[in-house]
């Protein structure tokens, strides 16, 4: 396999800002300690649950250098660099592997949907700029673009993008990742209510941010897939689905913030427009997460 370093449970750790929507840093790393204290096997900063596009150039490299102090070289890290440019994606890049990012994760951002060459040419142009390996990150709900099967393969051939993440929610995209590609390229889940579908498929890992809430949960549903027991695994996963579901549905900054504030855990504030969760979709939540005690 191209690149092996990112395997299992992959944590989004939330951007929290303070009353003034200014990014709360020392905030951050208490959060960020937790998932990896919690056991997560890598973290992912700067992705959907952190508000990326949200983030001015100097809050994201503040993030990501936060994030390489805090860590510490404990576990691998996959820092989010997309941007509408590709100058900016570039920048963004070679900030983060400066910085001691492990690998850089790239989502194809536009307003006009881009050509198939257009999106190989973005992908090439930032690998010549860096070392590090790239995820490409196939999310048609957030980008507005559905990388196809074939369009992934071509993006493959450019030699440092080694992983993929498919947050389609098509199984059948997964499975026929792993047909084609076999053993060569890591793919990885970034659908949450797709998490045991994905790795009976062959997913390397799980991208997610359930592990701000149930870190126990996540990592037990890993570890039963990696001993071949289904049975338990499928139990674990049925256990966590009405949450993974949850969060995915609410917007997953909202719904996380307001879980850990349920949990007695200070979330921080969000960014407008974000709104936080109302009373009646809080109670939802203390349900769901009652259940799980």
């Amino acid at each position: 396999m191209k690149n092996t370093q990112f395997k299992g449970i992959i944590s989004y750790p939330i951007t929290p800002f303070d009353h003034n929507e200014k990014v709360d840093i020392p905030l951050y790393k208490q959060l960020l300690e937790r998932l990896i204290t919690a056991g997560s096997h890598a973290v992912a900063p700067l992705g959907s649950t952190g508000v990326m596009p949200y983030l001015n150039d100097e809050e994201k490299l503040a993030i990501t250098k936060a994030t390489v102090e805090q860590v510490n070289g404990r576990v691998p890290i996959l820092v989010g660099v997309s941007n509408l440019t590709t100058e900016r994606t570039i920048y963004h890049a070679k900030e983060a592997e400066k910085a001691g990012a492990d690998a850089v994760m790239i989502i194809p951002m536009s307003y006009w949907k881009l050509s198939d060459d257009e999106i190989v040419k973005h992908y090439d142009a930032v690998a010549k700029e860096i070392s590090i390996p790239i995820m490409a990150y196939n999310n048609p709900a957030t980008a507005g673009i559905d990388m196809s099967p074939t369009l992934l393969k071509r993006i493959l051939e450019i030699p440092n993008v080694t992983m993929i993440k498919e947050s389609t929610g098509d199984v059948q995209r997964m499975h026929y990742l792993k047909k084609e590609l076999g053993d060569s390229v890591a793919f990885y889940n970034g659908s949450n209510p797709l998490a045991l579908s994905a790795f009976a498929a062959g997913a390397t890992g799980w991208c997610t941010a359930a592990p701000n809430l149930i870190p126990e949960l996540n990592i037990a549903l890993y570890d039963a897939v990696q001993k071949n027991d289904f049975n338990e695994a499928q139990k674990l996963f049925y256990k966590q689905i009405n949450l993974l579901r949850f969060i995915v549905e609410k917007g997953l900054p909202r719904a996380i913030k307001a879980g850990l504030n349920l949990q007695g855990i200070d979330g921080g504030q969000l960014r407008k427009p974000l709104q936080p969760l109302n009373d009646q979709e809080v109670a939802q939540l203390k349900d769901i997460l009652d259940s799980l005690q």
